[in-house]
């Protein structure tokens, strides 16, 4: 069987199972959104926010991009994919939370720090990644003996950080954050042992979820 055919028999199975089976749900949902919360991820085929967190349909607004960066707030030239996220989910959705689900083995955030794979020249890839570049030096720093996977989970949860620190740089999350209206979160998912790690703010540790 084909990978396309074994997608469109699943589109079958969801549509007579699912959304026939939920039609009050989706009556809704044709309407409107209304998520509270908003995720960032990676696009890494392993690591489905919807599924990671047993979502339903409506309950997550998700963007989804390599290693799940944030860019810093800027202006000017260029197409703000993930900035433009931001701006629909914070203020035309009002959502109430924004998490950065970063993940381990993120080849993302591996390019980062060892460079991309061969066969693969990172036009795109590398000045992508780059917005995670003070995490590797930070890590680097910090962890300078460290072995290679190591220092790339290190990266991984310094890449988080990062995207929380570079979601405060947006005038309209910064306004609300400051009333109150908006918290972010940072979680990390390890797809080695399926425990999720949550980012404490005040300690400035990842502490696993019970």
């Amino acid at each position: 069987m084909s990978k396309i055919k074994q997608l469109l028999d699943g589109y079958r199975r969801f549509h007579e199972n699912y959304f026939v089976g939920d039609q009050p749900l989706f009556g809704v949902l044709s309407q409107r959104q209304t998520p509270s919360t908003m995720v960032i991820a990676c696009s890494d085929s392993r690591v489905d926010p919807a599924i990671v967190m047993d979502a339903k349909p409506g309950d997550l607004f998700v963007v989804r991009n390599v290693a799940n960066l944030v860019p810093p707030y800027e202006k000017g030239g260029g197409y703000h994919g993930v900035s433009a996220a931001l701006e629909f989910g914070v203020c035309g959705l009002n959502v109430e939370n924004i998490i950065v689900m970063g993940h381990r083995q993120c080849g993302g955030i591996k390019a980062l720090a060892e460079g991309v794979p061969e066969g693969i020249d990172g036009e795109f890839i590398k000045p992508w990644v780059s917005i995670a570049h003070r995490a590797h030096v930070r890590v680097v720093k910090e962890y300078p003996k460290a072995l290679p996977e190591e220092l790339a989970c290190a990266c991984e949860l310094a890449g988080i950080v990062v995207s929380l620190e570079n979601l405060a740089t947006f005038p309209f999350i910064k306004n609300r954050l400051d009333k109150g209206e908006l918290t972010l979160h940072g979680w990390y998912f390890d797809i080695e042992s399926g425990a999720m790690s949550v980012f404490n703010a005040e300690t400035r540790l990842f502490e696993k979820l019970a």
